[in-house]
């Protein structure tokens, strides 16, 4: 039946490694309803952009001036026409007119359970630091719509994670990964079927 319908197209934005790209990419290679068409990345050296080429994914990357002084991102989205824009750790602020562009079509994936530990400069080891000096119980993560606020936008989902005095970051970076991988890409597979 898939044919009435076209597919249903993601675009992922990454800065780094791409870890949740990676998974992504995979969760949905062998779909026909749900498919990742591009990847993007604001670092021309990011291990993500690799991962995409050995799944023959299209990507590219960007400049801070291509993001926010042109139109060239903006004029890219609007040629490939996504139905969702997923950022997979990336680090940098979507600009408005994106946004304005894309109104509930981009998700963000946040490594704890906001609103606590969001905002400005709060990513990575920095979030899981701030969770283990205040003795935080659970962590976990938040899957979140893209507003113009850093991790303000309506939440979607959060998945809990517990934290033991043992923890370091390390071992609070593997459980959260965890987390990631095992929902995020569902968590995107069902906001589309629901579209």
């Amino acid at each position: 039946m898939t044919s009435l319908h076209s597919t249903k197209k993601i675009v992922i934005f990454a800065s780094g490694t791409g870890s949740n790209a990676k998974k992504i990419m995979q969760y949905f290679s062998e779909r026909s309803d749900i498919t990742v068409v591009y990847v993007l990345s604001n670092n021309s050296g990011a291990s993500v952009l690799d991962a995409a080429s050995e799944m023959n994914v299209p990507s590219d990357s960007f400049t801070r001036q291509d993001l926010y002084e042109s139109d060239r991102i903006l004029g890219l989205l609007k040629k490939i026409g996504p139905d969702l824009l997923v950022l997979a750790g990336f680090l940098w602020k979507i600009p408005a007119e994106i946004i304005a562009a894309f109104p509930n079509k981009i998700v963000n994936i946040h490594p704890a359970l906001l609103p606590k530990y969001g905002g400005k400069g709060m990513y990575g080891h920095h979030v899981h630091r701030a969770v283990l000096a205040n003795k935080e119980k659970q962590s976990g993560i938040t899957i979140h719509y893209v507003n113009e606020q850093y991790d303000e936008g309506q939440t979607i989902a959060q998945f809990k994670t517990g934290v033991s005095v043992a923890d370091n970051i390390d071992s609070l970076v593997q459980k959260i990964k965890k987390l990631e991988h095992k929902h995020f890409a569902k968590v995107i597979d069902n906001l589309l079927s629901e579209q």
